[in-house]
């Protein structure tokens, strides 16, 4: 325990000399960014591509990851292109790749056919930007552009990516100086004493009763979620207090497309009875998850 808590203190110090070195030279350093590959079609590695060429050439302070180090480290790791992974997956990903931030997504470009309109084609990147030190999803978009053909829909997008990769860059830019604050906090506050659920058929069990929300609320299915389709697991931390009122929320299994604003938002709504150790309420957390699937169409 006591070189435990001399290591803790080290690290207090550590942040404490960081917290000194003027916010130029901090500001000074560049991020190594990773762009990892959008998919397997010839089309979704010319965006991804095009998305590195990009950051390289527009966005300030930062460092790109050679792609094929960033291909080779995330096929490494067992990579597969989930956009749908934990904090933990997000930051082993983020550790195997070498970057302080990385890009996943999906692109490509497809023929459509729409009554009434006839064909044409689109090119779409979804754009997902995550921390490798939290595993935090910082930002997602979806960029589109369709035209009769398709290197004119790809031509579209890809300058869509090019004029945007400043604007990646300031993200990047808050976000690393918002990583530092919480760093810094979590060195200077006491940590409560929060009490987790403990396993269902564990000894502690048998004297825990969990939280139980008095209504449950199905979050809503996002619009932006329902126009690409999307099907993914989100995982919510929530940290109830000891009359079971939410105190905090923090999604541990990320997805974008609005899923976990819309769990977040959901939970913040909810009420619960609280939970009980040894028959006295306890504050306590709790993991919630969530599993979405795009709604049938109803029957005209």
């Amino acid at each position: 325990m006591k070189s435990f808590r001399l290591h803790l203190h080290a690290l207090a110090l550590l942040w404490a000399l960081a917290s000194s070195v003027p916010a130029t030279a901090q500001d000074a350093v560049r991020r190594r960014v990773a762009v990892l590959d959008f998919g397997g079609s010839a089309a979704a590695r010319r965006i991804a591509d095009e998305l590195a060429g990009a950051l390289r050439v527009g966005a300030k302070d930062v460092s790109p990851v050679s792609r094929e180090q960033a291909r080779a480290a995330s096929k490494g790791a067992g990579y597969a292109g989930s956009l749908n992974l934990t904090l933990e997956e997000a930051r082993d990903l983020g550790a195997a790749v070498g970057s302080d931030f990385f890009f996943a997504g999906e692109a490509d470009t497809l023929a459509r056919r729409v009554v009434g309109r006839g064909d044409y084609f689109e090119s779409y990147a979804a754009v997902y930007l995550v921390s490798a030190f939290t595993g935090k999803l910082i930002f997602w978009e979806r960029l589109s552009a369709e035209a009769r053909d398709a290197e004119g829909a790809e031509k579209d997008l890809l300058a869509q990516l090019r004029a945007r990769a400043h604007v990646y860059a300031g993200m990047i830019s808050k976000a690393r100086a918002a990583e530092r604050g919480e760093r810094r906090i979590a060195f200077e506050r006491e940590t409560p004493v929060v009490e987790d659920a403990p396993a269902e058929e564990s000894a502690a069990a048998k004297n825990f009763r969990v939280p139980l929300p008095y209504r449950r609320l199905r979050p809503p299915y996002p619009e932006a979620a329902a126009r690409a389709a999307v099907e993914a697991i989100v995982d919510a931390l929530v940290e109830l207090d000891e009359r079971g009122e939410v105190q905090s929320v923090e999604i541990v299994r990320w997805a974008g497309y609005g899923l976990d604003e819309s769990v977040s938002t959901t939970i913040k709504q909810m009420h619960f009875r609280p939970a009980l150790s040894a028959g006295a309420p306890v504050a306590t957390r709790v993991l919630l998850r969530y599993n979405f699937r795009k709604p049938k169409e109803e029957s005209k």
